[in-house]
């Protein structure tokens, strides 16, 4: 069953818990997206509120990690209550490892991305310790960009040089119907989507359209 991250970065911020609590039925995973406004151009939620919606939703919080050092922040997030963190290789680099120990230590998932211009080999060596890879098919930082299909080869790559059955292989970034089927048909198991599901007149049915 393909994992549906709903992206809360295309909610309501004037009313988070009600957009939660419309998806809350029909997935197990909620996205966070967290920016810095220096790793990408914009600025985002943050510590406090992840702590103050972990306190109406018993949902995974899928929690993406755009910002820089994000070693310095790991702890906290968990401590809001983050479930899986995944950070980008390209803030990270050679601490890589440091950081995945660091999140698995705490009894956490750790993911890690890379934005389009990162190719798939570039992390080779870092896939098998992860339970998670995000593959951005947009540049990190806004919702509603164009799918990006030349990223979506990584999909195959990661998965040929993975020797983890359980890898779970994520997509962000203009998934739709038609752009979630190309992914999962490359073998992505979990697709993160914003204005996809909370833009929809049905929400329930736009998620259940990713799933199939």
């Amino acid at each position: 069953m393909t994992i549906i991250s709903p992206s809360i970065l295309s909610a309501d911020f004037s009313d988070l818990k009600t957009d939660i609590k419309k998806v809350e039925p029909f997935v197990p995973w909620l996205h966070i997206d967290v920016m810095d406004g220096h790793f990408v151009p914009n600025i985002s939620i943050g510590i406090p509120v992840i702590k103050s919606i972990r306190k109406i939703t018993n949902l995974f919080f899928d929690t993406h990690l755009m910002i820089e050092n994000p070693q310095k922040y790991i702890d906290s997030f968990i401590d809001a209550g983050a479930d899986l963190i995944t950070f980008h290789y390209e803030a990270a680099g050679d601490n890589t490892p440091k950081i995945i120990e660091q999140i698995k230590r705490r009894g956490k998932k750790a993911g890690l991305s890379i934005k389009p211009n990162t190719q798939a080999e570039e992390i080779e060596n870092y896939i098998n310790l992860c339970d998670l890879i995000l593959i951005m098919t947009v540049e990190p930082g806004f919702g509603g960009q164009k799918f990006m299909e030349d990223c979506a080869d990584k999909i195959s790559k990661i998965k040929k040089l993975s020797d983890k059955k359980d890898l779970i292989i994520q997509v962000d970034g203009g998934i739709n119907d038609i752009t979630g089927k190309l992914c999962k048909n490359l073998g992505a198991n979990s697709l993160v989507a914003g204005n996809y599901i909370y833009k929809s007149e049905n929400i329930q049915q736009a998620i259940e359209t990713l799933k199939k």
